[in-house]
C-alpha cells in the first residue's frame, strides 16, 4: 500500500539536519486493520496479518519518502490511563476489537524491533502523550517533525515545525496539515483545535460535546471569545437554544477540555537519540518475516533501507574477479569436465525478452516461460575458492553450438554419474527439456538445501541466500570493478573496452561471445556458479548439523527429477467437457444473480460489500454480522452463518452466485491452461510449504473441489491419455490418522488400525459410550472433524465453529476424547514442550523446523509457533511418505520396464496413465510401494481405483 499526500497548504517549514517521524502505532494499526480483508492475510499457522503488512508498508513508504534521521513508534497500554480514573465513560461503549486483530499490534512491535525502532508504551499514559512528548521535545531541539496519527487530538500538536499527516483512507491516502493547513480546514488555529474539540465532542472517545454545536458554531464562537475558557465565562451571553445547550453542558465541556489535552511531559523510557534510524537487524527481520511470509515486504525493507544505510544489505563489495568466460567450441571441452576434482557447476543464460512487460503478472509468467539460450560450466577450482586466481568459466549455446559439441553437451549433462551443482534443479531441467536435453547427476540443489534448513523461509532467490550465508554480493556490478586493467594495462583478450559497468556488454562483447546472448547475461551467470561453489558446502555442512543431509540427497533432489517427468507429461483432458461446463457454470451465475435480484425486487451488484450491506441490514433488515469499519460484514463465513439463521431467499441466492462463481472461475482457469497437446501440464514447488508438501501451480490442481457433485464432473473432465486403457488412482487411507496412533502409540487407535475397523464409528462408539454400530452420521462427523483438527491444534472455540455447537459442548466433547485417548492427549502436550526444549520438530524421516519463537516473549508469535509445532510431524511425515512412495513406484516401473506413467500427486492421492495390458501389474507394484514407504506401528492402507477419468477412477 502506497501512501499518496495532498497538500493542505504551501505553508513554509524551517530546514534542519534532523527530521523525527513519529507514529501513532495503535490508530494506524487499526487503520490498516480495515483497509486490508482479513481473510486475504493469514499464515499457514492461522494467524491473520493483514494489520502488519498494511502497517509495515506503510511506514516504510513514509521512511523511503519522507527520509527521517529518527522515528519512534507510540503505543497505547490495555491498562486503565488517567483519563479513565478521571471519567469512568471515558472510551465506554467502543465496539469490541475483531477477534482477527488478536495479537497484530504484538507483531507490529516486533517488526519495530527488528527494524531497531523504538516501540513506546507508558503505563497509565496513552500513545497520544507520548507523541506529544516526542513532537514537544523534538520542537524544542529545533528538529523538523512529522506525526502520523489518525486521531485528531493531534492537531493541537501542528506547528511550523511540527506537521501531521492525517489519513483520510485507510493508510493509503493522508492529507498533510501544517498551520494554515489546520486553520483552512477547522477555522481555527492548532493552538484553539482543543478548544473546539471540548466544545463539539468526540464519540471515539465518549466525550459528549454541545448539542446542537458543530465544527463551524464552535470556531465562530472561538473567534469571538477566544477560547473555550472565554466562551464558558460568556456563556450567558450566548442566546437561543445553542446558548441554552451550552450552559446545560458547562461541565461535560470543562471536562473535555481536562481530558482533550495532551501531555507534553511525560517521562519515556527514550529519548530522542535512541529513536535514530539505522539499518535492521537481519538475524533478527529474516525469520520474523519468514513466520509472517513477507517476502515481497523483506524486500522492499531492505531495498529501502539499504538506501540509507548500504550496510543494511550486508553485501560487502568484493575483491576478487568473475571467473573468465570461454566459449565451448569443441567436443573434448565437454568430455574434460567428467575429469574435473568435483561437482561443475551449471546456470542457465535466459531469453530476457519479455521483462519489459507492464505488469508484474506478465513479467512473472515471462520469467517462468523463458528460453534457454545458453549453459554455462564452471568447473571447481581449489585456488579460486581460496581467492587467489578467478576460475574459468565455459559458456556454451543452446541455439549455435556445433553438432559434435551439442551431442558431448547432451551426453554430459544426461550422465547421472557426472556431478553437477545447480539451483533450482526442476526449473533448470524444464528448461533443458525445451532444447531437447536432460538434466540428471545434481549432487546438490542449493534451493532445496536452503528450504531443508529454513522451511518457513519464503524467499529462496540465490541473491538473498548468497547475502544471507556467504555476506557478500550476487549483482555482478559488484564484481566487476575488481577486473578492470591496472592502469597502463590492456584489457584481457575477450573483454570489452568499455565501461565494465555499462553498455551491451560489461566483461564481454555480445556479438563476440554467444549469438543473442549479451555479455551481461554472461557475468550473471558466471557469477551465480561461482557463488553455488561457495554457497554449496555452507549449506551442506549447516544439513549435515540437522541431520537432514540424506533428505536433499536421497529424496527432494530424485523428487525434482521425477516432479519435472510428470510436469512435461502433463494429463489429458476433454477440452469438450471443460468447455460445456464453462458454459454450464457461466448459466448457473446467471440465473444466479437474477433469482437474487427476483428476490429484492432490483438489480444490485453482488460483489460490492457496500451495496450488499444495503440490501442486508436496511432493506430486508436481516441480523447484523460481525463489525466491520466499512459496516457489517458479508464475508463467506458471515454470510453462511447469517443463511443459517435466516434461510432468506436473497441470501440462497446471492450463496448459489458466489459458488457458481468460483466454480466457473476454476473451470475457466483449466480451459485456460490446456497445452496443444491436449493436456495440463502443472509445475509442482517443492519449497513453498513449511512442512513439506507438494503445493500444485499453473494451475492448481489440488484446489479442485472432491465432495461436490460438480467438483467431481471437473473430475470427470481429466481423461486417459491417447495410447492408455485407462487412469488409475491411489491414495492413502486416513494416513494422518495413522501417524498420529504411530506418534502417540495410543493402543486404542492402533488396534483400531490393526483390526481394519472403520476408525471414526471406532472412536465415535469410545467418546460417546454406545455400540459400533450404534454411531449416528451426526457423531462420528464430530469425531472426524475433532480427530483431524487436534492434528492442526483447534481449541474448542475452533471445533465448535466448525460443528455449529456451543463452546461448553465442544469442551466436553474434546474432554470425552481425550479421556478415551489419553495417549494422543499426552502426546500433544509432549510435542510441543519437546519441541521447545529442542528448538525444533522432526518428522519420521528427520525433516527438522526450527520454531525459535516457541519460548518468545511475544505471545502471538509463541502461540503461532505451538500451533506449527502439533501439526509438523505429522503433516510433514505425510508429506514424506508420499514422496517417498512416488520414487519407488517411479522406479517400480522403470525396473520393470512399463510403459505406464504417474502424471499427478494431489495430496495423498497419485494418479496414473496405464498403458494397455499393464492394470494388474501396475495397480500391484503402486499398493505394495505406497504401503511400504514407511514403517508404521498400524498399516499403511492404499485404495484403488480404475477408469476412464479421474473422477470414475476415483474410490
Amino acid at each position: 500500500m502506497s501512501p499518496t499526500r495532498e497538500t493542505a497548504s504551501g505553508g513554509q517549514t524551517l530546514e534542519t539536519d534532523r527530521k523525527l517521524l513519529v507514529v501513532d502505532g495503535h490508530s494506524m494499526a487499526f487503520r490498516a486493520f480495515y483497509a486490508l480483508p482479513p481473510e486475504s492475510f493469514v499464515t499457514d499457522t492461522g494467524q491473520h496479518t493483514n494489520a502488519v503488512h498494511g502497517f509495515t508498508n506503510m511506514l516504510l513508504k513514509l521512511i523511503r519518502e519522507e527520509k527521517p534521521t529518527h522515528v519512534a513508534l507510540a503505543f497505547d497500554l490495555d491498562t486503565p490511563t488517567f483519563r479513565h480514573e478521571a471519567y469512568e465513560e471515558y472510551k465506554a461503549g467502543r465496539a469490541k476489537t475483531p477477534e482477527e486483530f488478536s495479537g497484530q499490534i504484538g507483531l507490529i512491535k516486533q517488526v519495530a524491533e527488528a527494524m531497531r525502532i523504538p516501540a513506546i508504551t507508558v503505563e497509565g499514559y496513552e500513545a497520544d502523550d507520548i507523541v506529544a512528548t516526542l513532537a514537544t521535545r523534538a520542537e524544542e531541539a529545533g528538529w523538523r517533525t512529522l506525526i502520523v496519527s489518525g486521531d485528531r487530538d493531534a492537531l493541537q500538536l501542528v506547528t511550523e515545525r511540527t506537521h501531521l499527516d492525517y489519513p483520510t483512507s485507510g493508510v493509503s491516502k493522508s492529507v498533510r496539515l501544517d498551520p494554515a493547513g489546520v486553520e483552512e480546514k477547522y477555522k481555527v488555529p492548532p493552538e484553539q483545535y482543543r478548544d473546539l474539540a471540548a466544545l463539539v465532542g468526540e464519540s471515539a472517545d465518549n466525550l459528549p460535546g454541545v448539542p446542537l454545536v458543530g465544527p463551524g458554531v464552535a470556531a465562530k464562537w472561538l473567534g469571538q471569545y477566544g477560547s473555550a475558557r472565554g466562551i464558558i465565562d460568556h456563556a450567558d451571553q450566548i442566546s437561543g437554544k445553542r446558548g441554552e445547550n451550552l450552559r446545560a453542558a458547562l461541565d461535560d465541556v470543562e471536562r473535555n477540555l481536562e481530558l482533550n489535552r495532551l501531555l507534553c511531559d511525560v517521562e519515556l523510557p527514550v529519548d530522542l537519540e535512541d529513536a535514530v534510524l539505522g539499518p535492521p537487524d537481519r538475524e533478527a527481520v529474516e525469520p520474523l518475516f519468514d513466520a509472517l511470509q513477507f517476502d515481497q515486504i523483506r524486500d522492499r525493507l531492505f531495498d529501502t533501507l539499504a538506501e540509507r544505510f548500504p550496510e543494511a544489505a550486508s553485501r560487502p563489495t568484493p575483491t576478487q574477479r568473475l571467473p573468465r568466460v570461454r566459449t565451448l567450441d569443441a567436443a573434448a571441452d565437454v568430455e574434460s569436465l567428467r575429469e574435473a576434482a568435483g561437482p561443475v557447476g551449471v546456470a542457465l543464460c535466459l531469453d530476457r525478452s519479455g521483462e519489459s512487460l507492464s505488469t508484474k503478472a506478465k513479467r512473472d509468467e515471462a520469467a517462468r516461460t523463458a528460453e534457454a539460450l545458453a549453459v554455462v560450466l564452471l568447473p571447481p577450482d581449489d585456488a579460486a575458492a581460496e581467492g587467489e586466481a578467478p576460475a574459468e568459466a565455459l559458456a556454451v549455446s543452446l541455439t549455435d553450438a556445433e553438432p559434435p559439441v551439442e551431442q558431448a553437451l547432451a551426453d554430459w549433462l544426461a550422465d547421472p554419474q557426472a556431478p553437477k551443482r545447480v539451483h533450482d534443479l526442476k526449473d533448470a531441467g524444464r528448461r533443458l527439456a525445451a532444447r531437447g536435453l536432460r538434466l540428471r547427476g545434481a549432487v546438490d540443489d542449493t534451493l532445496l538445501s536452503a528450504y531443508l534448513i529454513q522451511p518457513d523461509r519464503r524467499n529462496f532467490d540465490v541473491g538473498d541466500l548468497v547475502t544471507q550465508h556467504l555476506r557478500t554480493s550476487a549483482d555482478p556490478a559488484d564484481w566487476l570493478g575488481a577486473d578492470e586493467p591496472a592502469a597502463g594495462e590492456e584489457p584481457a583478450e575477450g573483454t570489452s573496452s568499455e565501461d565494465p559497468l555499462g553498455g551491451e556488454g560489461t566483461l564481454f562483447s555480445s556479438q563476440d561471445v554467444l549469438p543473442g546472448v549479451t555479455g551481461g547475461d554472461l557475468d550473471a551467470a558466471a557469477l551465480q556458479v561461482l557463488l553455488l561453489h561457495r554457497l554449496s558446502p555452507v549449506l551442506t555442512e549447516q544439513l549435515v548439523e540437522r541431520r537432514a543431509d540424506h533428505l536433499v540427497r536421497d529424496l527432494e533432489i530424485p523428487l525434482a527429477e521425477v516432479l519435472l517427468q510428470m510436469e512435461l507429461a502433463g494429463i489429458a483432458v476433454s477440452a469438450e467437457r471443460l468447455e460445456a461446463l464453462d458454459q454450464e457454470f457461466a448459466d448457473q451465475v446467471e440465473d444466479a444473480a437474477q433469482a437474487a435480484y427476483a428476490a429484492i425486487g432490483h438489480e444490485v451488484n453482488l460483489g460490492s460489500p457496500k451495496q450488499l450491506q444495503t440490501v442486508l441490514f436496511d432493506e430486508l433488515e436481516l441480523p447484523k454480522t460481525r463489525k466491520t469499519k466499512t459496516g457489517y460484514s458479508t464475508d463467506v463465513e458471515s454470510l453462511q452463518d447469517l443463511l443459517a439463521k435466516t434461510q432468506n431467499d436473497f441470501l440462497v441466492h446471492l450463496m448459489a452466485h458466489r459458488d457458481a462463481t468460483k466454480l466457473r472461475q476454476t473451470v475457466t482457469g483449466l480451459v485456460e491452461s490446456i497445452g496443444d497437446d491436449g493436456r495440463i501440464h502443472t509445475t509442482y514447488a517443492q519449497t513453498v510449504a513449511a512442512t513439506g508438501r507438494l503445493s500444485s501451480l499453473h494451475p492448481n490442481l489440488q484446489n479442485i473441489p472432491v465432495r461436490t457433485a460438480e467438483g467431481r464432473r471437473i473430475r470427470d473432465a481429466f481423461v486417459v491419455g491417447e495410447g492408455c486403457e485407462s487412469l488409475l488412482t491411489a491414495d492413502y487411507s486416513q494416513i494422518e490418522m495413522r501417524i498420529m496412533a504411530h506418534l502417540s502409540g495410543d493402543e486404542e487407535l492402533i488396534r483400531a488400525f490393526r483390526e481394519g475397523e472403520d476408525l471414526h464409528s471406532f472412536v465415535g462408539a469410545r467418546v460417546f459410550g454406545v455400540g459400533t454400530d450404534e454411531v449416528t452420521g451426526e457423531m462420528r462427523a464430530k469425531v472426524k472433524a475433532m480427530s483431524y483438527g487436534l492434528v492442526y491444534g483447534l481449541s474448542s472455540f475452533g471445533l465448535s465453529k466448525q460443528l455449529g455447537i456451543g463452546v461448553d459442548e465442544a469442551r466436553d466433547l474434546m474432554n470425552e476424547y481425550f479421556e478415551r485417548f489419553g495417549a494422543v492427549r499426552d502426546y500433544l502436550r509432549e510435542v510441543v514442550e519437546q519441541a521447545r526444549k529442542d528448538g525444533f520438530t522432526s518428522t519420521i524421516y528427520g525433516r527438522r523446523r526450527y520454531l525459535p519463537d516457541l519460548t518468545s516473549e511475544s505471545r502471538q508469535l509463541r502461540q503461532m509457533a505451538e500451533r506449527a509445532a502439533l501439526n509438523a510431524p505429522i503433516q510433514g511425515s505425510a508429506a514424506d511418505i508420499i514422496k517417498q512412495a512416488m520414487l519407488d513406484v517411479d522406479a517400480a516401473l522403470r525396473e520393470q520396464r512399463l510403459s505406464s506413467t504417474m502424471l499427478l500427486q494431489v495430496h495423498d492421492e497419485l494418479i496414473l496413465d496405464v498403458a494397455p495390458g499393464e492394470q494388474e501389474q501396475v495397480r500391484s507394484l503402486v499398493v505394495e510401494k505406497m504401503a511400504a514407504a514407511a514403517d508404521l506401528n498400524v498399516p499403511l492402507d492404499v485404495n484403488v481405483g480404475v477408469g476412464s477419468s479421474w473422477h470414475e477412477a476415483a474410490h
